[in-house]
């Protein structure tokens, strides 16, 4: 399984599968909204659609970055969604990395969004379809943030068939700039970020279910896709070797 890792920016070249991957904090709070029951999360192109979307469907839940504002219920926070109940509800969630990787990507024959909450969960799900090529968007600091390279590397490196400690991606997303700027809004006190948010964001393998997008509606809709267990999969673990996380 071939592997690619860009930024959202570049030219696409076909893929046969896409890994959208932002870890701070678009689908961490995805994974946690799914986890509180939510049925599915239209992943939205703008504030505007966002806000529309809402007008149109009082019952949906919508959040975005920054802190809160009018026409959105919640903020882009998992440690402020793992406290609502969610059971059968929709989600609009517009980010400023995240969703818009899902939109650039939106015509991908297998589309999947990630962070390490969902990272062994999403490498299953690859495993399962077998692409013959997977792009991992790298959403975050035009395609270098340490945090999302970290995670797309992770998963890259569950699909190679050997066992892999997630521990050297970890730190190497907790040492990352935007976790560091996240960690300085919280001691700025600013609104919609939790000081929980960078820890739930780095526990990896959290969640037994992939996050699956397709298009429904002309919208970019996510779904959560259980993942079959680790042992359908025949892993070979292999000697321990060099290996850059």
């Amino acid at each position: 399984m071939e592997s690619r890792f860009t930024g959202v920016a570049e030219p696409g070249d076909g893929p046969c599968a896409v890994v959208v991957v932002d870890v701070l904090r678009a689908f961490a709070t995805a994974a946690v909204a799914f986890d509180r029951g939510a049925e599915r999360i239209v992943l939205a192109e703008s504030l505007e659609q966002a806000r529309a979307l809402k007008a149109r469907h009082p019952d949906w839940i919508a959040l975005k970055d920054g802190p809160p504002a009018p026409g959105f219920d919640t903020v882009n926070s998992p440690a402020l969604v793992r406290t609502l109940d969610l059971a059968g509800r929709t989600l609009v969630q517009k980010t400023t990395n995240g969703t818009a990787g899902a939109a650039a990507a939106r015509d991908a024959p297998l589309l999947l969004c990630a962070g390490f909450g969902v990272a062994a969960a999403t490498a299953r799900v690859l495993l399962r379809h077998r692409p013959r090529r997977v792009t991992y968007l790298v959403t975050g600091d035009g395609g270098h943030a340490e945090e999302d390279l970290a995670c797309a590397r992770y998963i890259a490196s569950l699909t190679s068939g050997r066992a892999v400690d997630p521990a050297p991606y970890v730190r190497r997303a907790a040492g990352s700039s935007a976790a560091a700027e996240l960690a300085d809004g919280v001691r700025r006190g600013y609104r919609g970020i939790h000081p929980d948010d960078v820890r739930l964001s780095l526990e990896p393998d959290r969640f037994a279910f992939a996050m699956v997008a397709n298009l429904e509606d002309s919208l970019v809709v996510l779904r959560p896709t259980p993942a079959c267990p680790p042992d359908r999969l025949r892993l070979r673990p292999t000697p321990a070797g060099p290996h850059r996380p």
